[in-house]
């Protein structure tokens, strides 16, 4: 190995370092203290009620664990959104598993706590996996509930969800394990079956408070909401246990009687190790983000037997294309290409945008993929589309909307890995967030913005600039440069991707070293759920 892999392997593993520093404090959600507090009532924490919940030794993948990282810090922050989700295995079967930490603000609801809880449930309805709610929380945190309470997205959208669900068939069970209030109380009772915790559990439309100020009557939350009165007198609640543990039994055997689903049947063999060390990815990703990497080595890094079926390899060469395998997993990659080529003409091209021939061949490919059923699997390094009298007379947007048409009405699953840079329309036509990936993650040297930290620095910069001058004032060089410098922190700060995942614009931050297994993971959920539309685009530019 050369100095330079070396050092780029040096600064990877300081970025995973750091990655799981950060995570590990996030998984104290509110402190030891709290949870100390939990254990003194008898409860567990919430990722210890997921721990024994699903299969011993099975893999998971924590969805939004960053969520709310960085914000409400006027309110002490929000860890991981006060709620933790995973996707899992319960019984050997794959399931959505969402509990309320109440470590955090009594597990209150943020707005980015509705947003998670949302995003759980699109994955559950996405791929017909059954959902668990391990159910203690305080509800909705007042001081913010103008951006929590009345809107589409917003606190409400979650029953609409859970009514929406059981007429698809998702299987729903909820455990009020702690408390259980107001609008929230709907969430476990229009789940299919509920089952409560006797004294921790309870389940009211209004407390003792509320009541006694509302109504003027004097009644305990027990009485009012308890495990004996609604098992008892109401016969709101399924099943009544005595503890955490049984209630996590309790949901194992449930889910254990499921009858299996129909599956969408996509091509799967016995899986194969990449021939290639996926270790030596980190010395492959350059230390500096404008450094030029060849993606095919990731690639090979990253499929079975480090064996790649390309499509049209002579044609379009800032977007790789292709067939492969990973963990047995038939599917069909579109990856960006940052290393320097040469087209037809010798003419040297500088990747990472994309131009008319790259998005006329990708649009071609996912064509195909769909055609096929094959999963499509997107690998992010993008600078945007390229620009220039010469690009929009060869008429880039048309075939920049090309592929974006093809890819946004694709009917297969897909799959995101933000690599490197995501901007501007690149992140569109490569299947950001905004296009319904059934995951999309993002590795630690990711970026996703309009456009890079440096060019919309010099851009704001000439704005403002030009503001100041029109209205008479003068600015010197050294002034300019002070303001260059603030606006270029300012926007760095935003194109980190921690900051896109507290905003749950990625599902996860993870390290590459586990991209196998969240794409593999997510092509097995993807395939509870049948593809029955048929796969059409719109009208196409020629």
């Amino acid at each position: 190995m050369d100095i330079k892999f070396n050092k780029n392997e040096d600064t990877y593993k300081m970025l995973i370092s750091d990655l799981n520093q950060k995570l590990e404090k996030i998984h104290l959600g509110g402190g030891k203290k709290k949870i100390e507090k939990q254990h003194e009532k008898g409860k567990m924490s919430a990722r210890e009620r997921i721990e024994n919940l699903i299969d011993k030794g099975s893999r998971t993948i924590e969805i939004g664990a960053f969520a709310g990282y960085g914000m409400y810090e006027e309110y002490g922050g929000c860890p991981a959104a006060g709620v933790v989700v995973v996707i899992g295995y319960i019984a050997e079967r794959q399931c959505v598993i969402v509990a309320n930490d109440a470590t955090v603000k009594a597990g209150a609801w943020f707005p980015i706590t509705s947003k998670k809880n949302l995003r759980a449930q699109e994955i559950a309805m996405e791929n017909h996996l059954p959902i668990i709610y391990l159910v203690d929380s305080a509800g909705v945190f007042l001081p913010m509930q103008d951006e929590i309470f009345p809107d589409k997205e917003h606190f409400g959208r979650i029953f609409r969800n859970n009514a929406k669900m059981s007429a698809m068939g998702i299987p729903q069970i909820a455990a009020i394990m702690g408390s259980c209030v107001a609008g929230g109380a709907y969430l476990p009772i229009m789940s299919d079956e509920a089952i409560i915790v006797n004294k921790t559990g309870s389940i009211f439309l209004a407390g003792s408070y509320l009541v006694k100020s509302a109504i003027g009557e004097d009644v305990d939350n027990e009485t009012l909401g308890g495990a004996a009165t609604h098992s008892e007198i109401s016969g709101v609640i399924d099943y009544v246990v005595e503890n955490d543990s049984e209630a996590l039994l309790k949901i194992r055997s449930l889910i254990s009687k499921i009858g299996k689903s129909k599956k969408a049947c996509f091509d799967r063999i016995e899986p194969i190790e990449p021939k290639e060390n996926p270790e030596e990815i980190l010395g492959i990703i350059p230390y500096k983000r404008d450094i030029p990497f060849d993606m095919y080595q990731i690639i090979k890094r990253l499929v079975d037997n480090s064996e790649f079926d390309e499509y049209k390899s002579n044609y379009g060469k800032t977007i790789i294309c292709g067939y492969a395998r990973v963990e047995g997993w038939a599917v069909g990659i579109v990856a960006n290409q940052r290393t320097i080529v040469k087209n037809g003409g010798g003419e040297m091209q500088f990747g990472g945008v994309i131009y008319s021939d790259s998005a006329d061949k990708a649009a071609h490919f996912i064509m195909n993929c769909n055609q096929k059923k094959i999963p499509l699997v997107f690998f992010h390094d993008v600078t945007g589309f390229m620009v220039g009298k010469r690009s929009e007379h060869g008429g880039i947007i048309k075939d920049g909307a090309k592929m974006v048409n093809a890819m946004a009405n694709s009917v297969v699953p897909k799959f995101s890995i933000v690599i490197g840079n995501s901007y501007g329309a690149g992140n569109y036509a490569m299947c950001g967030k905004a296009y319904d990936p059934r995951l999309i993650v993002s590795w630690p040297t990711s970026q996703i913005a309009v456009m890079s930290g440096a060019s919309a620095a010099k851009t704001l910069l000439q704005i403002q600039v030009s503001t100041l001058k029109e209205k008479g004032e003068k600015i010197t060089d050294v002034e300019e440069k002070k303001l260059l410098d603030t606006i270029s922190k300012r926007y760095e700060e935003q194109t980190t991707p921690f900051y896109a995942a507290s905003r749950l614009w990625v599902d996860s931050i993870i390290n590459p070293l586990d991209t196998r297994k969240v794409i593999s993971m997510g092509i097995e959920a993807a395939n509870h759920n049948p593809i029955t539309e048929e796969y059409k685009t719109g009208v196409l530019r020629t």
